[in-house]
């Protein structure tokens, strides 16, 4: 309740930030695991996870509001509520809030006590411009099929991208020159020529849905079936196979259909490679770990060192 009524107070300023939210769960769960290691900050010398390409496009606004809820948890139960769940929990919260499903979300995951490498970040998020066989060369390793990542690939209903992330369809990004992208309908591609005038544009965005923008629903496949989709990745779905083309048409048709799949694949990648037990911390303040002086081991430990278990364990509590 203390997750819900927190973020509904920060998206009723502004719903855009639902899409931001839902982000960095993935970015999170698809980096090492469901551990709030991309909550983390690092240094010159130390980069954290935010600082890798793929993540610098990250919403400076939906991390504040993690804090925000984390800091309303605290003031209410102190060092028990993780930074991962609030995480995991604000990600289901902010789909809800834009008019998507509703599911419940298993607790027990415990915070990382560092952040991934930079390579490692680089090789675990898909990029815009990836086609069918390197999307599932991501999501296939780590236990999705086909439907989940095409259900997942859904999320992006919501949300914006920076012209630098597509505009590899709009001009021939080694000499600057305008290109003719055959899975670009026409007057969507002149739209996107207006939103991005030159290459290498990292200020102006354009809208992923151009049906319904800031409303979770399934016309963002309806757009791939138009080839209104912005990204590669996206437009890959319904060109690169006939078998993906038919998952993409069953959830253009019946919004049902999708939300019950999105849903699936959300709960399994909410529980990827989560940290339970002894092997994680619950973060007082999630983009630092806690101070490990001897009185914190005092206070930490007794709770911690209960119902250990594996990174490879499920986790629990439903809510």
């Amino acid at each position: 309740d203390i997750v819900k009524s927190t973020l509904e107070q920060a998206l009723d300023q502004d719903i855009t930030q639902a899409a931001g939210l839902l982000r960095l769960h993935f970015h999170d769960c698809f980096v090492q695991g469901c551990d709030g290691s991309v909550l983390l900050t690092g240094s010159a010398s130390n980069p954290s996870e935010q600082e890798a390409q793929p993540n610098l496009s990250l919403r400076a606004r939906a991390l504040q509001i993690i804090d925000e809820i984390k800091t309303a948890v605290e003031a209410s139960c102190s060092g028990v509520v993780t930074c991962a769940d609030v995480l995991a929990l604000a990600a289901r919260d902010s789909v809800a809030k834009a008019g998507g499903p509703k599911y419940p979300v298993p607790l027990g995951r415990r915070d990382s006590l560092d952040f991934a490498s930079q390579s490692v970040v680089l090789a675990n998020i898909p990029t815009p411009t990836s086609n069918l066989t390197q999307l599932m060369s991501i999501f296939g390793p780590k236990g999705f099929s086909l439907t989940d990542m095409i259900a997942l690939s859904g999320g992006h209903t919501i949300g914006v991208a920076h012209c630098n992330s597509f505009d590899n369809r709009l001009y021939d990004t080694s000499t600057g020159e305008a290109i003719v992208d055959p899975t670009l309908e026409n007057s969507f591609a002149r739209n996107l020529y207006s939103i991005c005038p030159a290459v290498n544009n990292t200020v102006n965005t354009a809208n992923l849905d151009v049906l319904t923008p800031n409303y979770f629903d399934n016309s963002y496949y309806v757009n791939v079936q138009r080839n209104q989709a912005l990204f590669t990745s996206d437009q890959s779905l319904y060109t690169d196979s006939t078998d993906s083309g038919d998952i993409v048409d069953s959830f253009a048709s019946k919004k049902t259909v999708f939300f019950k799949k999105f849903v699936l694949g959300m709960v399994q990648m909410g529980q990827l490679d989560v940290l339970t037990g002894s092997e994680g911390e619950i973060r007082s303040k999630c983009s630092v770990p806690n101070p490990t002086s001897s009185s914190y081991e005092e206070v930490i430990r007794p709770i911690i060192s209960t119902g250990e278990r594996s990174r490879s364990g499920r986790v629990h509590s439903e809510l």
